[in-house]
């Protein structure tokens, strides 16, 4: 080691030191003591590296008190700053599974806040007082809203899939099109889910055509259901055929069988009176005879992850009884979302007008069109040095609904000269607004389908505060 290092070495401060500045003192009123001097003493420790490393020169008084305390400082903000924040979804995608799908909407949210605050009668019936399943609160809005005799509740669709084969066909058999063994989320295989249940999987058909006799050849005395599975995520097209659902439920009841139908985002309306493609219904699945119909809450639903099973009465109390229900319940938060979203699917206009992912879904250009000009003007006047400018651009829903329907919409391309367009979205992503878009030709585009009038000032502040760092 060589003299100068070993002089700034020496002349660092203690970590015992540093708890007597008044800078740091102020720290300990409004946070633990144990926290505080952890950053501290990691502040320290990097110091010493950079200057065993070479990687600090000069003289002992430029490693003053306030070096240490400015990086100890730094630990000290991310340390109590939540890991999991508010966020800015300008990336275009609706449903966008990185930032958490759905946004709820306002009405609920206010709506639950008494009941986070104190308790809430998750498991009690008011009138008796006697104990009940938590689902029970949420079946009346679900067998409404789908014309199914019973529904139950559990934390995600994936577990609903588990749980249904478990409860219905464990070492049995349980015929599914090869066109339907999907593949979602980079580790849910459904062959790998019916290995899981201990249900036996038996494909019949083609990748692209099955046909009603494929079933019927399959069946044998171990059968114990017929599978349809909804595509998610992706599409075959072209020379195709598959099984309508109501010929499924005809066969397989004319065999003593059940019928499962496995609907991914799990539609409660017609999405045609929202200017998109039909999506099959649960309402459309039960009338056509299938006995358990599954599907996800925080898709088309727009509620929390929870995954949704409705069916005929004796089917859902034979699920409600296997021992993996408790192991895949949901909490109280997600009742209580649940119920309060499903009140809005009552009144198709009220769900457009309340519901973010609706509005975000129906908003007109023009309105979009308003609220791009409003976002470049804002840009211009906090953050002049960012060339700014609007775009024709394609919005999606996201998390594997609709996936092929593009929804039009607009982007506002930024670019910061001399700023690569990486370390702009990185930038824009670790500021305070925490702005997300997406990268498209050295341009970072934010559309403003997924943002909202509120988020204009923000995203333009951020944008402002890049530069000035930028010419800093």
């Amino acid at each position: 080691m060589s003299d100068p290092e070993h002089e700034l070495l020496r002349n660092l401060p203690s970590v015992t030191e540093l708890l007597k500045n008044q800078t740091v003192l102020g720290w300990l009123r409004a946070q633990p003591q144990p926290l505080v001097t952890d950053c501290l003493r990691r502040a320290m420790a990097e110091l010493r590296q950079q200057i065993l490393d070479g990687k600090r020169k000069g003289s002992a008084p430029d490693l003053s008190a306030d070096t240490a305390l400015n990086r100890a400082a730094e630990l000290l903000e991310q340390a109590v700053e939540p890991r999991v924040r508010e966020a800015i979804n300008a990336t275009g995608i609706i449903l966008h599974t990185g930032l958490g799908r759905a946004v709820f909407p306002g009405s609920v949210v206010d709506a639950m806040v008494p009941g986070l605050k104190g308790y809430v009668n998750l498991a009690v019936d008011r009138d008796s007082g006697e104990r009940i399943e938590r689902d029970e609160l949420i079946e009346p809005l679900f067998t409404e809203l789908t014309g199914a005799e019973a529904a139950t509740v559990v934390n995600n669709n994936a577990g609903a899939t588990l749980l249904v084969l478990a409860a219905l066909a464990a070492r049995r058999e349980v015929v599914v099109s090869r066109g339907q063994l999907i593949e979602i989320g980079g580790s849910f295989r459904l062959p790998d889910v019916m290995t899981q249940s201990r249900a036996k999987l038996v494909e019949v058909g083609t990748t692209n055509r099955t046909h009603l006799k494929d079933y019927r050849e399959a069946i044998t005395e171990k059968t114990a259901a017929l599978m349809r599975v909804h595509p998610s995520n992706y599409r075959i097209t072209g020379f195709t055929s598959e099984v309508p659902l109501a010929e499924l439920a005809e066969l397989a009841h004319s065999r003593g069988l059940l019928l499962i139908d496995d609907l991914g985002a799990g539609a409660l309306l017609d999405l045609q009176q929202f200017g998109l493609p039909h999506e099959p219904t649960v309402r459309e699945s039960i009338a056509a005879g299938a006995d358990a119909v599954l599907f996800s809450a925080d898709k088309l639903i727009g509620a929390n992850q929870s995954g949704i099973i409705v069916g005929r009465k004796a089917v859902i109390a034979k699920i409600r009884k296997h021992p993996l229900m408790r192991a895949l319940r949901v909490d109280k938060t997600g009742i209580m979302v649940l119920e309060r979203t499903l009140r809005l699917f009552r009144d198709p206009e009220l769900l457009r007008r309340e519901h973010p992912t609706y509005r975000m879904l129906t908003t007109p250009l023009e309105v979009l069109k308003s609220r791009a000009e409003a976002l470049v003007r804002a840009i211009h006047e906090r953050a002049p040095q960012v060339k700014a400018e609007i775009r024709e651009s394609q919005a999606y829903l996201g998390s594997g609904s609709l996936p092929e329907q593009a929804i039009p919409s607009l982007v506002v391309s930024v670019s910061l000269p001399g700023r690569k367009a990486g370390d702009l979205a990185r930038a824009l992503r670790l500021d305070p607004a925490c702005v997300f878009g997406r990268l498209e030709r050295e341009h970072v585009l934010l559309d403003v389908r997924t943002t909202t009038d509120d988020q204009v000032p923000a995203i333009a502040g951020a944008l402002g505060r890049i530069g000035e760092n930028a010419n800093g």
